[in-house]
């Protein structure tokens, strides 16, 4: 790869398109680390994101393989030059960063690094990670005396795709937690939240783009067409975004009754997640408010495990008259489980807390899974 505006810009711009298709944290991460160690042409790859207790909660890693991170062991704990990126939100590059004092050695394991660069992944004041890159190839193979190192304009490059970066983390965040946030009393406050920062970020998207095409000295017209092409995809999804918000209207048991409540709430988890999510009830009558609320529940479970912990490609709600009360069965095509296993190892799935609603108002709860088959909830109620 040659370095250099001519090459970098296209190359931060074909990175940017890549982030914008992943919703998923890990997925997110995952491309900025592998975009940024090909922009500079390093060997290693790194984005760390702090948890509360002085660690990591996440970091992933580009250009070790499996075998060597297993060897590598544990997690590394803030401290070094990762503690001063992620503390002080400042760029680091080193000639070796070996020769640094706050250099502290790393495991038996880890390979040799010498030319680091290091860059915090911020928003506004909140850091959110630090990415961090090792040993800059050359288009030659000269020794590391002669200048093989990270430059300033590697830094400047990085620090675009940073900024980037910042914003598909952001956005990917705010896409997982509206996934977790309880439906029926969040929503409301969910699609106000999700509206301002989403438009917001990518409004800086947008600026920051057509920002990027007064960088260029090489090559302008192809680094314009593929910067312009991001403008006009951030237009695009900003406009998607306003359509979903619109959707995320406030769904009340009380007010809209157990079907219609289950088909809103159905159709944003569809919405919201890769696996499709389908609804469909049939000749169901209106059941009593305890038993539509043990209902409503056992759904809700049954489907954040499905959604969360599956791996289904598709879940299927349904909703059925059973006599005079009626039968509510969530099914996947997930990994499934061996319900004994889970219950030996004290993993109960919700299990629990589900047999317990269903038995609280006169009903039945059972459960088909086997490893490989996927899994069924089902729950019975006997009306009123």
């Amino acid at each position: 790869m040659t370095n250099g505006a001519g090459a970098g810009i296209p190359a931060v711009s074909t990175a940017i398109l890549a982030m914008s298709r992943h919703l998923e944290v890990r997925d997110v991460l995952k491309t900025i680390v592998a975009s940024a160690r090909e922009l500079l042409d390093a060997e290693y790859a790194a984005l760390g994101v702090p948890d509360d207790h002085g660690g990591f909660a996440q970091f992933v890693v580009d250009g070790v393989s499996a075998e060597q991170w297993k060897a590598i062991g544990p997690l590394p704990r803030q401290h070094g030059i990762l503690a001063a990126m992620l503390h002080n939100a400042t760029p680091e590059r080193l000639a070796d960063v070996r020769e640094d004092p706050r250099f502290g050695g790393w495991p038996a394991a880890h390979p040799d690094m010498s030319d680091f660069l290091g860059l915090p992944v911020a928003d506004g004041d909140e850091i959110l990670g630090a990415l961090f890159l090792a040993n800059k190839r050359c288009p030659t193979p000269p020794s590391r005396g002669n200048g093989c190192r990270f430059t300033e304009e590697d830094e400047r490059l990085l620090g675009i795709l940073a900024q980037h970066a910042a914003i598909a983390l952001t956005n990917a965040r705010l896409y997982e937690r509206s996934r977790e946030l309880t439906i029926a009393g969040e929503r409301a406050r969910l699609a106000h939240e999700l509206h301002d920062a989403v438009a917001q970020k990518l409004f800086s998207l947008r600026l920051t783009a057509q920002a990027a095409t007064a960088l260029v000295d090489r090559d302008p017209a192809r680094a314009k067409d593929e910067l312009h092409q991001v403008a006009a995809l951030a237009a695009e999804a900003a406009d998607e975004l306003r359509a979903a918000v619109v959707e995320l209207r406030p769904a009340g048991l009380d007010e809209d009754g157990l079907v219609a409540t289950l088909r809103s709430q159905t159709q944003v988890l569809d919405r919201a997640h890769s696996a499709r999510v389908t609804f469909a009830a049939h000749c169901v009558r209106a059941l009593p408010a305890a038993q539509e609320e043990a209902m409503l529940r056992v759904a809700q479970e049954a489907l954040h495990n499905a959604l969360r912990h599956s791996g289904a490609g598709h879940v299927e709600v349904t909703l059925t008259r059973n006599g005079q009360g009626a039968l509510l069965r969530i099914a996947d095509n997930g990994c499934g489980f061996d319900p004994g296993t889970v219950r030996r190892a004290g993993r109960h799935l919700g299990l629990v807390s589900m047999r317990d609603r269903a038995g609280g108002v006169g009903g039945k709860l059972t459960v088909e899974s086997e490893p490989g088959k996927g899994t069924a909830v089902e729950m019975e109620v006997p009306g009123g």
